[in-house]
């Protein structure tokens, strides 16, 4: 298949969800893109959701609910099948609707909220699932293109400052408040986006993996707009 991500060896294009949700992470290779051009109007939807916060999470009966075009039924459609797809493979997908997600600046030296390149870590074996299927869509960056933010001299000074505590117990604090998930792009770097439409399937940091974690940010949104955004 040709398109955007083809000729890039950390991503893994596939055609279907059989094939999303089989593929193994090897190598370089640690996002695979079930790779789509939906039709379907999902800014009707977006339109007609009611936002109760900045991230108002959206259930199928509030979809269900929605007096919609026949575009937007096609949209409806599409979003309520991925969320059946991944629940019958036992991910547990949920579908908001987002303003913007809160900034992490008390620090100003790091950031460790989700603008910030970050692999996600689980205690189990698990994948992050996610689909933009309106607005501004997420970044993945290889991981030859960063590097870890606590291995940069003055911030891992600033941060032991910060733990004033023993030299044995530092590693464990960064882990304790997440510092070690988040990573500065090199100079040249080249992020990917991931488009809008596009179900993707990213590697996580957990016991067992065989490829290294796949580093990603949300994106800034566009002004005046929200995300709707699938993740699990």
């Amino acid at each position: 298949m040709s398109n955007a991500f083809s000729d890039n060896s950390q991503i893994e294009v596939v055609t279907s969800f059989s094939e999303l949700i089989n593929s193994r992470f090897h190598g370089t290779m640690n996002a695979i893109c079930l790779h789509r051009e939906l039709s379907g109007d999902f800014k009707e939807i977006v339109s007609k959701l009611q936002p109760e916060d900045n991230i108002t999470e959206i259930f199928p009966e509030d979809l269900l609910a929605l007096q919609l075009s026949a575009g937007g039924m096609m949209a409806r459609e599409i979003i309520l099948s991925d969320m059946r797809l991944l629940s019958d493979f036992g991910a547990s997908p949920s579908l908001n609707l987002l303003k913007y997600y809160d900034r992490d600046e008390e620090l100003g030296f790091i950031s460790t909220d989700v603008y910030s390149y970050h692999v996600d870590r689980s205690p189990i074996a698990t994948d992050t699932f996610l689909c933009t299927y309106h607005g501004a869509a997420s970044d993945i960056i290889a991981n030859d293109q960063v590097e870890q933010k606590i291995l940069i001299p003055e911030i891992r000074e600033k941060l032991k400052q910060l733990h004033n505590g023993p030299e044995e117990e530092f590693e464990a604090f960064l882990k304790e408040y997440f510092f070690d998930l988040h990573y500065q792009p090199k100079p040249d770097a080249e992020a990917v986006n991931l488009g809008a439409g596009h179900l993707w399937r990213l590697a996580v940091d957990h016991p067992g993996q065989q490829a290294l974690p796949c580093v990603h940010r949300a994106p800034v949104e566009n002004e005046g707009e929200y995300r709707l955004l699938l993740i699990c």
